[in-house]
């Protein structure tokens, strides 16, 4: 096998490998919607941190990822990458030896670069190519998932009742937002992230045309989910595509149907508004979120992550 640098005369057979490993995770997840392309790998090629492999002159496989960035999960202090799905891929046959060769050869671009947080976005029913990143020190942190835009079966609860916000009472929504960030920081979760203030919520959630859907007892809000346009993977958008990246529930009104019926209220809305399917993106490492979302609807990807030691920055590799 023959490693080479990413570059932008890879970027046609590279595509055509990706491609073919989506096709295989859509056979599993049927709600994944076909696609004709997969998205342009021009900055992949340009940014110097990919690579290729090669084996009798032919691509089998290729492993490109973002620059580095600060902050990597927005709760550490050090740099990171992201490779995103389909900003890498290799054949079927070998498959896992192929991305051994090749994450050794682009993990050490990633520590040049300065990344010690590696995360990379690897199809949910490949799990021979997890094991082999299980082997090379990752660990499940986040999972993509789907359902198409039908009702969950679930009986009516009593004496709640479920509405859309509009946008001048988003700050409603707000103190269910921090008790999510206070719920991010307890164990298994151990995710610190700085709190946004209200107006910062406010801002964010215009900029970003956010739709809140939310529970309410006696007038009380109990509940939101948090609807965007899109979301982390390239399926995670279009016309008739919505995903979920902001949900929470009190916890004493868990466990009695409310968010059941929360997101059925808002299938039901989305649903008369033409979209098809809904996805919702979370970390495995939240108990309630792994045991709800999966529920109701069906993985497709599961982003792993390695955390290399500091101290190898102080070598010259």
């Amino acid at each position: 096998m023959e490693i080479k640098d990413f570059e932008r005369q890879h970027i046609d057979e590279a595509k055509a490998i990706a491609h073919a490993c989506y096709d295989e995770e859509q056979q599993a997840v049927k709600a994944l919607p076909t696609v004709s392309d997969i998205p342009d790998l021009s900055d992949f090629a340009e940014n110097g941190l990919g690579i290729a492999a090669f084996d009798g002159g032919d691509m089998v496989g290729f492993l490109n990822c973002y620059s580095p960035f600060d902050n990597a999960f927005g709760s550490t202090d050090v740099k990171g990458v992201f490779s995103p799905m389909g900003a890498h891929a290799a054949v079927s046959t070998n498959r896992s030896k192929i991305y051994a060769a090749m994450y050794q050869a682009a993990g050490a671009k990633w520590v040049r670069a300065g990344a010690v947080s590696h995360a990379i976005c690897l199809y949910a029913h490949d799990e021979e190519l997890q094991r082999q990143f299980y082997c090379y020190g990752f660990g499940l942190r986040c999972m993509d998932a789907v359902r198409p835009m039908e009702l969950i079966d679930c009986k009516p609860c009593a004496g709640y009742d479920f509405s859309e916000i509009s946008k001048d009472d988003y700050h409603f929504i707000y103190p269910l937002d921090l008790a999510l960030n206070r719920h991010c920081q307890q164990s298994p979760f151990f995710m610190n992230r700085k709190p946004e203030t209200r107006e910062e919520f406010m801002v964010s959630s215009l900029k970003e045309g956010a739709r809140y859907f939310a529970a309410k007892q006696n007038s009380k809000f109990c509940a939101f989910l948090k609807i965007a346009a899109s979301g982390e993977t390239f399926i995670a958008t279009g016309d008739t595509y919505r995903h979920i990246n902001g949900a929470y529930c009190l916890p004493e009104h868990r466990g009695k149907g409310v968010y059941q019926n929360l997101l059925n209220f808002t299938i039901s809305t989305l649903k008369a508004e033409g979209y098809t399917q809904l996805g919702v993106d979370f970390e495995s490492f939240n108990p309630t979120a792994y045991g709800f979302w999966l529920k109701y609807f069906t993985a497709y990807s599961h982003g792993v992550v390695r955390r290399i030691d500091e101290r190898i920055m102080q070598l010259r590799l």
